[in-house]
């Protein structure tokens, strides 16, 4: 006779669930859990976890999943502006982060972009270019958002 992994039919026990199998519901059954972990999870962590659950409820893409070439929309934060003002080649460089991974965004022939600040939320599209083995969108269109 070949074993099927369940309990026979004539068994006492056989379709019940006794207490050892059965797992806590109620109300508050994730509740210290979830509490306990955003206490003692690394707040980078929980940060990038929030930036990509938001991102992923607004329908915009996720910087991870990008490739070279594609038209990508993708909402997060930046994590750093840095403007270079040299005459010749004025740039204003900005590392862009959604929760998933970073995407260097450039805007070529700027030396200020009012609203673009380290820490502000916005939601770009541009297509995904390769620049020393890094993402990066070069003159995105953006939209600035509010900080939440």
């Amino acid at each position: 006779m070949a074993f099927t992994g369940g309990n026979k039919t004539g068994s006492p026990t056989a379709g019940k669930a006794g207490p050892e199998s059965s797992s806590k519901s109620g109300p508050d059954s994730g509740y210290f859990r979830r509490l306990g972990r955003r206490l003692t999870a690394d707040l980078d962590v929980l940060d990038a976890e929030e930036l990509a659950e938001t991102s992923e409820a607004s329908g915009a893409s996720r910087a991870a999943e990008c490739h070279r070439g594609e038209e990508v929309t993708i909402l997060g934060r930046l994590r750093s502006v840095e403007a270079c003002p040299k005459a010749a080649n004025a740039t204003v460089e900005a590392e862009f982060f959604d929760g998933t991974d970073a995407v260097t965004l450039v805007w070529i022939g700027r030396r200020r972009i009012p609203g673009i600040e380290t820490g502000r939320r916005i939601l770009v599209r541009g297509r995904i270019g390769d620049r020393d083995g890094t993402k990066v969108i070069y003159n995105p269109y953006y939209e600035l958002r509010e900080n939440s």
